[in-house]
C-alpha cells in the first residue's frame, strides 16, 4: 500500500505544480508573443539550464529545430541550447569558471533582439545569473521559468514564470510541460 501512496503523492505534487500555470496565463501569453516577435523578425532564441534542466533545455531546442508536432512540416525555428557541447563547456569551466559556461556562449553567439530562455529550479545558480546579466548587457530579452520563489534570477529577467513547489522533480515536470506548450503555440502563430 505504501508504494501506491508514494505514487499518488508524487502524482499530486506534479499536478499541484502545473496548476500554478493557469494563474499566470497573461504572462504566458506575453512570452508566446515575445517568441513569435523574435522569430518573425529574423532573430534567434537561446535556452539553458543546469543538470536535468540542461537536458530539458536541449529537448526544447530540438523541438524547435526539428518539429514538435509530427503532422506539421515547417521550417526549423532557430533555438540554440547554450550547453553547446562537452568540449566547449569543459574548456570554459577549466579556463574561466563553471559560472561562465552559458554567458560566454551567449556573448559569442547572441545579438540584440535575440531571446534567452532560462530554466532553473532555484533561480540562484550563478551561471544562470551571469547569462541573464550578459543578456541585459547585449539587449537580449530574457524569459525565466523558475522554481520556488524565483531566486535572484527573478529580479534580472524580463519575464518570469514561477512554479512554486518544494519538489525539484515537480518543478522540472511543469517547466517541460510549459516548454512544450510554448513551442506548440509558437508553431501555430508562425504558421498562420
Amino acid at each position: 500500500m505504501s508504494f501506491l501512496n508514494n505514487l499518488n503523492t508524487s502524482l499530486q505534487n506534479s499536478i499541484k505544480a502545473k496548476n500554478c500555470l493557469p494563474k499566470q496565463v497573461f504572462k504566458i501569453k506575453e512570452i508566446v508573443k515575445e517568441m513569435v516577435t523574435c522569430i518573425k523578425n529574423g532573430n534567434k532564441m537561446f535556452i539553458c539550464g543546469n543538470g536535468g534542466s540542461a537536458a530539458d533545455a536541449q529537448h526544447i531546442a530540438a523541438e524547435c529545430l526539428v518539429r514538435l508536432n509530427p503532422k506539421i512540416n515547417r521550417n526549423p525555428i532557430p533555438m540554440v541550447s547554450l550547453a553547446l557541447d562537452s568540449s566547449t563547456m569543459t574548456a570554459c569551466a577549466n579556463d574561466y569558471s563553471f559560472n561562465n559556461i552559458f554567458s560566454r556562449n551567449l556573448d559569442a553567439l547572441g545579438n540584440e533582439n535575440d531571446l534567452l530562455i532560462c530554466l532553473s529550479t532555484s533561480g540562484n545558480s550563478q551561471n544562470i545569473i551571469n547569462v541573464l546579466k550578459t543578456a541585459n548587457k547585449k539587449k537580449i530579452k530574457s524569459i525565466s521559468l523558475l522554481g520556488n520563489k524565483g531566486g535572484k534570477a527573478k529580479k534580472i529577467s524580463d519575464k518570469v514564470i514561477i512554479i512554486n513547489s518544494p519538489s525539484v522533480a515537480s518543478i522540472q515536470e511543469a517547466q517541460m510541460f510549459l516548454g512544450h506548450f510554448l513551442i506548440n503555440e509558437l508553431e501555430k502563430e508562425i504558421l498562420k
